[in-house]
């Protein structure tokens, strides 16, 4: 049971790293561009998604910190 959890979390990362700008960024264009219904799980996806890109400036540029800050990266 636990490693399908961490095979689960494993797939969730990768999916949010590479698919969180073309959420964000092609959901409104198919709302409103398109006028595609509303989707509640897909809007509460985008938020998510969101919420990723404000952490991700916040620690690039409030915080001017890295994910690797040991310097071994």
């Amino acid at each position: 049971m636990l490693s399908i959890l961490k095979e689960l979390y494993g797939t969730g990362i990768l999916f949010f790293y590479y698919m969180k700008y073309i959420i964000l960024i092609g959901w409104p264009l198919l709302r409103f561009g398109l006028e595609y219904k509303d989707n509640i799980i897909i809007d509460v996806l985008w938020v998510f998604c969101l919420l990723l890109m404000i952490k991700d400036i916040v620690y690039k540029f409030v915080l001017k910190r890295s994910y690797c800050d040991s310097g071994r990266c």
